[in-house]
């Protein structure tokens, strides 16, 4: 949460560290423990340190991904024991394939939730972004390449002008996104002709995206370094920078911890898409979505643009009194959701084989936000996480994956999903409760 609104646990801490500083100091050692807050023992103490600050935070509310991340391990170990093909090269393909579309979208979905707004347009966006390209593409024979930016580009438009009518007339954004959800659709359906949809033609950018693998096993195994790598290097970095700024940082245990974790998942998932009989090698389209990932997440933490998007998120009021021009970051956002959308509905055009009137209609929607909400990201804005939407997409493919290799229905696919979404806000309401009481926020 940015300081224009929330003082997060950081700068809580510095200013903890400088009022500490200037106090008079106890005459009895007792009393000076005592009134230290634990928070600014946990650098000194290392990773036990660090694991009674997590224990604190969970009792006061603050989850994070932890409930995301066990129902996923619930999920995977329920669904393998269920049927052994869960856990499979080609099963975790399609999980990995089918989660980057909608993850994509999703990532733009976090974007706008961060405002504590909501975007309702986003899959007739993502249908009129492959209409723009089928068409474009297939019947003009306009550059493919340029075709797919053009596509993009017209996402970025929608969404700003969706932002526009929300920050500068006034509009709630909930009306805005629903006006144009109908709206676009219409336009969709008019761009595919009567004959309603335009196939994609073999081998070509938007076949690849979804249909592309690399096979080549050093290729995978070297990604899953460089990942690890860049990760380790963040993490020491980050540490670093917040030693320089006299705030509490990681101990090098719990860094070694995270970077172990990230190895092994990194490298199981390389050695799972590639060694094992049948394995078609790393999907073009996780990559794309992971490097969509660390961008967006990138820009969110790092820059200053993201710190404002939580300062606007959190108190609007505040942000504006502040200096940070509150119109120009909620049109920003919603320009950003829609070129995600944008992209996002060509790995769907991908995946179905062409662009059709109807794509990103049906539960296309319903999926992408609740990929964002299940992740961990708040309705209620200010508070959230990119990487939820990848968390979100995980748990929802996952359990129509595992449902699919059981033969159940759709119905119950719905019906599951459902309740993982209601689970999620409850318990987002009830984290959000807690940390009032506990005085967090």
């Amino acid at each position: 949460m940015s300081d224009l609104t929330k003082q997060p646990a950081d700068e809580e801490t510095a200013a903890a560290e400088g009022a500490a500083a200037d106090a008079p100091q106890p005459a009895a050692d007792a009393t000076q423990a005592a009134a230290v807050d634990p928070r600014l023992l946990v650098r000194e103490q290392g990773f036990a340190g660090y694991l009674n600050d997590f224990k604190r935070r969970v009792r006061g509310g603050e989850l994070g991904s932890l409930p995301v991340v066990i129902g996923l391990i619930v999920i995977a170990v329920v669904f393998q024991l269920k049927n052994s093909s869960f856990l499979s090269a080609d099963s975790l393909a399609n999980i990995g394939v089918y989660t980057s579309g909608l993850g994509i979208m999703a990532v733009g979905i976090v974007f706008v939730l961060l405002l504590g707004e909501i975007d309702l347009s986003v899959g007739s966006v993502a249908g009129v972004g492959a209409a723009v390209w089928a068409v474009l593409s297939v019947t003009h024979g306009v550059n493919d390449w340029l075709a797919v930016l053009i596509a993009v580009v017209a996402g970025v438009a929608i969404g700003a002008v969706h932002g526009f009518f929300f920050a500068k007339i006034g509009v709630p954004a909930f009306v805005v996104t629903l006006a144009g959800f109908l709206g676009w659709s219409g336009l969709q359906i008019w761009m595919m002709g009567q004959e309603g949809s335009i196939n994609t033609p073999s081998g070509s950018v938007v076949e690849n995206l979804t249909g592309y693998y690399f096979e080549d096993k050093a290729a995978a195994y070297g990604l899953a370094l460089v990942a690890v790598l860049a990760y380790a290097a963040s993490q020491l970095l980050d540490s670093k920078r917040r030693k320089a700024a006299a705030l509490p940082s990681r101990p090098l245990s719990e860094i070694l911890l995270r970077t172990g974790v990230v190895a092994v998942l990194s490298f199981v998932v390389a050695y799972v898409l590639n060694e094992p009989e049948g394995a078609r090698g790393l999907p073009l389209a996780l990559v794309l979505f992971l490097a969509v990932l660390v961008i967006a997440d990138f820009v969110v933490r790092r820059t200053a643009y993201g710190r404002q998007i939580f300062a606007v998120g959190g108190n609007a009021e505040a942000a504006r009194r502040a200096g940070i021009n509150v119109n120009k970051i909620r049109i920003s956002v919603f320009a950003i959701s829609g070129m995600l959308a944008a992209f996002g509905g060509l790995f769907i055009a991908s995946l179905s084989g062409g662009a059709t009137k109807n794509l990103g209609s049906g539960n296309t929607l319903m999926n992408v936000i609740a990929a964002a909400v299940i992740g961990g990201t708040s309705l209620f804005g200010g508070r959230g996480k990119i990487w939820s939407a990848l968390l979100g997409m995980l748990v929802i493919q996952s359990i129509q994956q595992g449902l699919n290799l059981l033969g159940m229905a759709s119905e119950i696919q719905y019906m599951i999903t459902g309740a993982v979404l209601l689970a999620a806000v409850v318990i987002d309401s009830v984290s959000r409760r807690t940390q009032k009481t506990a005085g967090r926020t």
